[in-house]
């Protein structure tokens, strides 16, 4: 539920929604009348059951005339005033008393539809025992036959009248439910509503044919042939039309939300997750919608997540943990790492404002981060102002060595395009234990084995060759033939914490083109590729 500050919290119903509900008053009245008329004249065997034809049906249609433009009067005034949304006591100037009249609001509007129903219910039900009372000076029978007319009449304009507001209301139903979507209790329900739509349309005719039938078997003086034919007639006519507009009314009710849902369900199928559908019911089709809408929230949070995710860990690991796939623990993978370290970071951060280094690494990473990802590798973690890339996991590639390759050789040629930074690139491959590192209540990501050390060491290694960049001989034995020939084997040299010697490798028109890069020796800062190696 919302909990927005207090604002102009008196807002009644519209006036096109107050006009709309004063005509669907008077239409619901007019079906009754016509249901009392029809059942009047071709139902009801008034010749059998009076002899003073003329003077009952004279008596009973002006005060039926009359009383039915009363009633309508004070339906409709009663009706709409009844419906109207009380002003806060403090104007809605707090946020307690706004709040309250929101809830006050709401429960107006939700319940206009049955004050309605009870508004013209009373008329009719008054009715009953009037014109029975006054039918009874001729007849008994004629007073009871004619109630059960009236009450017929009176469930026609009560059904009819509470389906039509229903339907008026749904603008401002959705309005009140859009901070506090409907509850699971206090609900008219679906099967109720389908259900009373074919009593009150369907049913009740129906039945009242039953007893036309029955009444001329067992006292055929009643009607004659051709009176009891008029009596099925019309009686089958109400049926049709009544109960057709009746169900009409409840299976737009009913399917109105369930198509905004469908639509809505669409536009979610085709990616587009920034979609609500309005709250225009307070039955179980509106905790349907609302369902929806807290469905669609989810998917955009989630998008949201995953999207926050993948920048933090890559795209291909969000995914990965996101489906369920990833476990506490690693797995041997063949893999190839190419680590890069920014040359002179140190007397960087001397020498310029820390807004400027931290533009000019953010400059550096971005150049970093397209290379790696144009050659199906991810960023494993940055560290200062060096960076870990991984190809081969979590995803398979087949051919890790040579996209690694590749990507140093690309990367040392976009950042010779960048003024004012150098860096030294190693690239290194072999098996290595990749997985989920840590605890099941944090953990990362990473890739831990020989192949990142030796990167690390490679990455110094090339801050002395021209060029900048430095490989292993195992990676550029595991790469293809194509990407081995830009390559040239520089020579042997024994890493630092390595017994053996390890031979390296440089691309070969970087070597005669460019200068060795700084000295890492000339180095002394902090957050360099030895860093990462050391957590990795």
């Amino acid at each position: 539920m919302s909990t927005a500050g207090p604002g102009p919290a008196h807002r009644d119903l519209q006036r096109r929604t107050k006009v709309v509900l004063g005509v669907f008053v008077v239409v619901a009245n007019v079906v009754g009348a016509a249901v009392v008329l029809a059942l009047a004249g071709w139902v009801l065997p008034t010749r059998s059951l009076v002899t003073d034809v003329a003077g009952a049906v004279t008596a009973n249609v002006m005060l039926f005339a009359a009383y039915l433009a009363v009633a309508v009067a004070v339906g409709v005034v009663w009706g709409v005033s009844w419906s109207r949304v009380p002003r806060p006591p403090d104007g809605g100037a707090s946020p307690t008393g706004w709040i309250r009249h929101r809830r006050a609001t709401r429960r107006v509007v939700l319940r206009v539809p049955t004050r309605l129903a009870v508004v013209q219910a009373v008329p009719w039900l008054l009715a009953v025992p009037l014109f029975a009372g006054m039918n009874a000076m001729w007849s008994l029978r004629l007073a009871l036959v004619v109630a059960c007319v009236v009450a017929l009449g009176g469930l026609a304009t009560v059904a009819v009248a509470y389906r039509l507001s229903e339907l008026a209301l749904r603008r401002e139903v959705a309005r009140v439910l859009a901070h506090e979507p409907p509850s699971g209790y206090r609900l008219s329900g679906v099967g109720v509503r389908s259900v009373g739509g074919w009593v009150l349309g369907t049913g009740v005719p129906v039945l009242g044919v039953a007893l036309v039938a029955a009444t001329s078997l067992l006292v055929p003086e009643q009607y004659t042939v051709r009176a009891l034919g008029l009596a099925v007639l019309v009686l089958s006519l109400i049926a049709l039309v009544v109960g057709f507009g009746l169900n009409a009314l409840t299976a737009a009710s009913i399917a109105g939300p369930v198509v905004a849902v469908r639509r809505a369900l669409g536009r979610v199928e085709g990616g587009d997750l920034d979609v609500t559908v309005p709250v225009t019911d307070a039955t179980e089709l509106g905790l349907l919608q609302a369902g929806f809408n807290t469905m669609a929230g989810g998917l955009r949070e989630r998008d949201r997540i995953r999207a926050l995710f993948g920048r933090h860990v890559g795209e291909d690991v969000a995914r990965a943990a996101m489906d369920g796939e990833l476990e506490l623990g690693g797995e041997v993978r063949e893999v190839a790492v190419l680590f890069v370290d920014l040359v002179g970071s140190t007397r960087m951060a001397v020498d310029r404002p820390p807004t400027e280094v931290v533009e000019l690494l953010n400059r550096f990473f971005a150049e970093v981060v397209d290379v790696v990802e144009a050659h199906r590798g991810w960023i494993n973690k940055f560290e200062g102002d060096a960076a870990l890339a991984v190809f081969g996991t979590p995803g398979d590639l087949d051919d890790p060595a040579g996209c690694a390759l590749a990507a140093a050789r690309h990367l040392a040629a976009r950042l010779d395009t960048l003024d004012g930074v150098s860096a030294g690139i190693g690239v290194s491959a072999g098996p290595a234990v990749a997985g989920n590192i840590g605890d099941a209540r944090r953990y990362e990501y990473t890739v831990i084995g020989d192949p990142v050390n030796e990167a690390a060491r490679l990455t110094d290694l090339a801050k002395t060759v021209p060029g900048c960049v430095a490989a292993s001989g195992a990676a550029l034995a595991r790469a293809d033939d194509e990407e081995r020939a830009h390559w040239q084997v520089v020579g042997l040299r024994q890493l630092r914490g390595r017994h053996e010697e390890t031979e390296y490798s440089a691309p070969a028109d970087r070597l005669a083109a460019h200068d060795p890069c700084e000295p890492a020796a000339t180095r002394s800062g902090v957050g360099t590729g030895q860093d990462i190696a050391a957590q990795a």
